[in-house]
């Protein structure tokens, strides 16, 4: 896959995080309590999100290439890269991931979600132990990030869904309390051959919603997190939570995929766009040119600058 280019205009060079990380760890927190913040949604209401969560769940495949996103300064170019386009509103990911960005200076102005649970590794015995091992309700909310986000696998024959309910429901509560984002990301799920598959059928789809919409204490503050599947009208009439759609690993044709997008967010409830390795990772390596398609299917021709 082509290697995407750094904007000139980060404010610190990727070979320098490291040098930062070892004499200055302060300037970290630092940078947290001095970032710029904006809104959550602009006046229309939607927002696109870069999601770059994957890789702490040991899940570095794009398209079948099994490292494509080992390579850190890479993902971090393309992340940039995307970060700096008209339309994108924010970023998703883990706190490597976001402390790098804070320093090469990407956050600024940006909605921030952090990830929250990444202990279900991709393809582990465990996978569909989805604990939490990331950040925590205090943590996003003493460095003033935006929201939290938790995936929430239910399979219906494995206990171990009990427990990840449960802390689910939690963090919404906790989320909810400092009147913070929580986006749960909802699947149910079976294991098939020894892999952990998630049902994306529209029955399936619907079931996750409405188990994952009453999580927690309180549902003010809670937006889902869905994929795109067949029959999504009907889906979505199944929650009156504000939802964005991932992406998913790419797979066939991007225009496709495009179109598919257009036609969902034409749904009320569906207020956007959370995706990353169809942004970051497009066939012909154009980071931009795939990101200001999706900004101008979220936000239109009056893509915020």
């Amino acid at each position: 896959m082509t290697t995407a280019h750094i904007p000139s205009s980060t404010r610190l060079a990727v070979a320098d995080l490291t040098e930062v990380r070892v004499r200055e760890p302060g300037r970290i927190a630092a940078g947290w309590a001095a970032r710029e913040r904006r809104p959550l949604v602009g006046d229309d209401g939607r927002m696109l999100l870069v999601a770059a969560d994957h890789p702490a769940r040991g899940a570095l495949g794009v398209r079948g290439a099994g490292a494509a996103m080992a390579s850190r300064s890479d993902l971090l170019a393309r992340l940039v890269a995307a970060l700096e386009r008209p339309g994108v509103d924010g970023v998703l990911g883990t706190p490597d991931i976001l402390d790098d960005l804070l320093l090469l200076g990407a956050l600024e102005g940006k909605v921030v979600i952090g990830s929250m649970n990444r202990g279900g590794l991709q393809g582990a015995s465990f996978e569909l132990d989805d604990r939490f091992t990331a950040y925590t309700a205090a943590e996003i909310a003493a460095r003033g990030i935006d929201g939290g986000k938790m995936l929430t696998r239910i399979c219906l024959e494995d206990a171990g869904t009990a427990a990840t309910l449960e802390a689910s429901a939690q963090a919404v509560t906790q989320l909810a309390d400092l009147g913070i984002m929580a986006m749960v990301e909802p699947f149910l799920s079976t294991r098939e051959g020894g892999r952990v598959v998630n049902q994306l059928d529209p029955d399936s789809t619907i079931k996750s919603i409405h188990i994952a919409a009453g999580l927690g204490a309180s549902s003010a503050h809670t937006w889902l997190k869905l994929p795109v599947v067949d029959d999504l009208e009907r889906v979505m009439d199944a929650t009156t939570l504000p939802t964005l759609l991932l992406g998913g690993d790419p797979q066939g044709d991007p225009r496709d995929t495009y179109a598919a997008w257009g036609r969902s967010l034409d749904l009320p409830a569906v207020r956007g766009l959370v995706v990353g390795r169809a942004l970051l990772f497009p066939p012909d390596g154009d980071v931009a040119a795939a990101v200001d398609i999706a900004a101008e299917l979220v936000h239109g021709s009056g893509a915020p600058a």
